[in-house]
């Protein structure tokens, strides 16, 4: 460097500033705090309501950075908790992270607090765990948080309650936990930790508010705070970049693509040799701890091939490390994490670096030690052990996402390249595309000379190989696959354990005086509400919703009741599809009665499942001269299914007969909380049916085109006089059903018998077509592909809603948006005909614009209208205020 001159650092944020005009403005900080820009770069995805993204520098997350970086940013947090509490309090307060994106963060505070032990949320639900709390995360792209801790007491204390994510934008996300939790195990203190806090002067004062709402004290730290100021004319130069540089198909820059091609060459034999090498070594050490069914091969590195079949001409080979993680030890917070965990944690590092640094070999490079998505305090420690001991030049640490960002190969931008690769480990919330940030060096010289990827035993699937490590072998020289333990819960055996209750011994209720069904239709495993005042205007719902005041399954809407043109356009739509409704209902009949169990007990997911459970009954008793017995139960997003009418069906039939009937499927979300929620329970079968799967999110079904089911234009007055199902802490007790009202007094303008007859009334005529459809149902492939789940999330992302709750797919979801939700506007496929008549008309009635759009898998989508979240952003792109 010439004498006078300097080089500085390009803010990553620089390219997002000068083309969009977007400002990073600080708060007032103390003398030496970092800046928002040491901190923050800028980002951009696709997003036609917000025009920018923050990207953490040292969060280890889409960044690459130091590892001893990224743990004494959160570990020097933990001490200033510390420091606010008290040694006292200190040793009392018990620390919450969230997932994925804080799950390390978490873990880095809870060290530098010192004796707390340790709690991150999950996405992913685990058998026989019963969470301990939950909640919405009502920006996010993701699904609900869980709370799954081993020991139920973790959270049952009344010490400060220490709560930890990377940035805090609105504050929403801990109004809903604290909310939730403080109504489980009230306690007088909360802490509330970021790496920075960008809220608005007004979600400052609504936190206040919060607290003194709560009766509790409610304190924030955060490295560094302020907000950012977004021009005119944001949205529209945002949306044109995103768009042309989507367009741009990235390559490789040719010297590295050059330099790949050369080391291809040697990459086998070079990698047998060190194979021999790491099997004396591991000769010389004894056996290995417990690795886990999908981790342990032996002490030495295993190398070949992995599963996608990557190899010295494709890139680099995946070579297994056994690590030898303690038998026993948590792989991190899930289920918790306890200041024992992390001595273990502590003592037996120094002999897993130990084992990398081996693998590694002298010489070694540059490398990045990669977690996945919550996994990331466990590769984050090995990291840090690796960079201290000097095994290699240079070591790096960041993880896999979730989150979808635009990447662009500038040094003013923060997310240079991304890898794209699918799921590996099963999520609850089905499949989707995963990402890895700033792997792919962007010149040659910034290559990674070798990448360790991190990943839980649950995780390890062919996915992973013939995914992540596929994707990484072209841009490094060596990939290494090191695999901790899947740490499974030991459940305690405590009477709250569900499947280890008395179950209760309520009879169901009936018709008629519970519902306007016939007794023998069907039994409802509920409350009866119907004295007690749950409904709110749609509005004030809504608001409280969103802006996590309440859980939509603790009120009611007030009922819709039909103008007489509404009500004739029903009446045309049950006309017109009564026999397609009907071949359904008897497609999906038999192919339970062929492939499921010959003496099925149907059990309705109330309410919408209801009509279709009194159907198919109707078609089996009419074909078949059965007689199946029916029941309806209450199932609640992000609350599970009623665990007490579980019991009530275990006591009285076999679960194995029990056959879960729903309406229709929309992006899946009540399959997969049917699916989650009983793994807690032994012997029932979690595969939903239903009558219509436009979602393909099922195996069972009637069909899988999306059409007008006529029982989804009308409410209670379809489904038996029988509200939607609520459960509110102050109504259901531990030992209670769930509730609903019976709206008797609807009773002139109730059309459910009628509609059960119109339907039944096609089953001669559609019974030759059944046969036939179900012949070749059961000789086809109905391996469900989530298509609906991947519809939803780019419709979340390109409208800019970023909560996929308040995108409803499918006739049926629409019309329910249109009834009971504030709609923003209805996405209809270009050409669709008389299955919208009502979706345009309750529009029109609404003020709700309708939109037609291309290449859209379902006949219209629902836009729950996202004013009180991240995305509720005006024309100019710049936030709308909330009342």
């Amino acid at each position: 460097m010439k004498k006078g001159k300097t080089i500085e650092a390009v803010w990553s944020g620089t390219w997002v500033a000068d083309r969009l005009g977007v400002r990073l403005e600080e708060a007032a900080a103390a003398p030496g705090a970092p800046r928002l820009a040491d901190l923050l770069g800028l980002g951009l995805r696709r997003n036609p309501k917000r025009a920018h993204l923050l990207v953490s520098q040292v969060l280890g997350k889409h960044v690459p950075q130091s590892p001893r970086t990224v743990y004494a940013a959160g570990y020097g947090l933990g001490e200033r908790v510390r420091a606010l509490l008290g040694p006292e309090q200190a040793a009392r307060a018990v620390v919450l992270g969230y997932a994925e994106t804080a799950t390390g963060l978490g873990h880095c505070v809870a060290d530098g607090l010192g004796p707390a032990p340790y709690l991150h949320s999950t996405r992913r639900p685990v058998p026989g765990v019963e969470p301990a709390g939950g909640f919405e995360e009502a920006h996010s792209h993701a699904t609900s948080h869980l709370l799954l801790p081993e020991d139920p007491r973790l959270l049952a204390g009344s010490g400060p309650l220490v709560l930890v994510d990377d940035e805090f934008s609105t504050g929403s996300t801990v109004l809903n936990t604290i909310r939730d939790l403080h109504a489980r195990h009230p306690r007088p203190h909360y802490v509330v930790v970021a790496l920075v806090d960008m809220r608005s002067a007004a979600d400052r004062d609504r936190l206040t508010a919060f607290a003194a709402g709560l009766g509790a004290r409610v304190d924030l730290i955060a490295l560094a705070s302020g907000t950012v100021r977004l021009p005119e004319g944001v949205l529209a130069k945002g949306q044109a970049l995103v768009e042309e540089y989507e367009t741009r198909q990235p390559t490789a820059p040719p010297a590295a693509a050059q330099d790949l091609a050369a080391a291809a060459q040697g990459r086998t034999a070079a990698a047998q040799g060190r194979a021999a090498a790491a099997q004396g070594r591991a000769a010389d050490r004894g056996p290995a701890a417990d690795q886990g069914p999908a981790a342990g091969q032996d002490q030495a590195a295993e190398v070949g091939a992995s599963a996608s079949g990557a190899s010295a001409g494709s890139g680099a080979v995946c070579e297994r490390v056994a690590l030898g993680w303690p038998a026993g030890l948590p792989d991190g917070g899930r289920h918790g994490f306890t200041p024992a965990h992390r001595a273990a944690l502590e003592a037996a590092l120094p002999a897993m670096a130990g084992r990398l640094a081996d693998a590694l070999g002298t010489g070694a490079g540059r490398v990045l030690v990669l977690g996945s998505e919550e996994l990331m305090y466990a590769p984050l420690r090995l990291a840090k052990a690796l960079e201290e001991r000097g095994a290699a030049r240079e070591v790096r640490f960041s993880t896999t996402t979730r989150s979808p960002v635009l990447a662009v190969d500038d040094p003013g931008y923060a997310i240079r390249t991304r890898l794209v690769f699918p799921a590996h480990d099963d999520p609850a919330d089905g499949p989707g595309d995963r990402y890895a940030y700033n792997v792919r060096a962007a010149a040659p010289d910034a290559r990674f000379d070798t990448v360790v990827a991190v990943v839980d035993s649950v995780a390890d699937t062919p996915a992973l190989h013939s995914g992540l490590l596929t994707a990484l072998a072209p841009h490094t020289g060596r990939v290494l696959l090191a695999v901790v333990p899947s740490y499974t819960p030991d459940v305690p055996d405590v009477p709250d354990v569900p499947d280890r209750r008395e179950p209760i011994m309520t009879e169901p209720l009936r018709g008629p005086a519970f519902s306007s069904y016939a007794p023998e239709d069907v039994g409802w495993l509920l409350q009866d509400f119907s004295d007690v005042e749950l409904e709110a205007p749609t509005e004030e719902r809504e608001e409280a919703i969103q802006a996590g005041g309440a859980h939509y399954a603790e009120s009611l809407p007030v009922e819709y009741q039909p103008s007489p043109q509404y009500q004739e356009l029903y009446n045309s739509a049950l006309a017109a599809s009564a026999a397609r409704v009907a071949r359904a209902v008897g497609t999906v009949t038999e192919t339970v009665l062929a492939e499921r169990t010959p003496s099925p007990v149907l059990v309705s997911l109330a309410r919408a499942g209801t009509p279709v459970g009194v159907l198919m009954r109707r078609w089996a008793r009419a074909r078949h001269g059965l007689d199946l017995p029916h029941y309806a139960v209450s199932i609640v997003r992000g609350r599970g299914i009623d665990a007490n009418a579980l019991r009530w069906l275990a006591a009285h039939h076999d679960p194995a007969d029990i056959v879960f009937v729903d309406g229709w499927t929309g992006k899946g979300a009540i399959t997969r909380e049917l699916r989650e929620a009983l793994g807690a329970f032994e012997g029932f079968n979690p595969d939903i049916v239903v009558l219509a799967d436009p979602g393909s999110c099922v195996q069972t079904y009637g069909t899988r085109e999306d059409f007008l089911i006529p029982s989804a234009c009308l409410n209670s007055t379809v489904s038996g006089l029988v509200s939607r199902t609520v459960l509110r802490s102050d109504l259901v007790g531990p030992d209670d059903f769930h509730g609903a009202k019976f709206y008797r007094e609807l009773a002139g303008a109730d059309v459910s018998a009628d509609f059960v007859t119109a339907v039944a009334a096609h089953f001669d005529e559609v019974a030759e077509a059944v046969d036939d459809e179900v012949k070749e149902l059961l000789a086809a492939d109905r391996t469900p592909t989530w298509e609906g789940w991947a519809a939803v999330e780019r419709i979340s992302e390109e409208y800019g809603i970023h909560d996929v709750n308040l995108v409803k797919p499918g006739v049926g979801e629409t019309t329910r948006v249109l009834l009971r939700r504030v709609p923003w506007k209805i996405l209809a496929q270009r050409g669709a005909g008389a299955d919208l008549d009502h979706v345009r008309l309750l529009a029109e009635q609404r003020g709700v614009p309708v939109e037609e759009v291309d290449g859209l898998p379902y006949t219209c989508v629902g836009l729950i209208h996202p004013r009180f979240t991240r995305g509720a952003t005006g024309a100019d792109g710049k936030a709308v205020a909330s009342k």
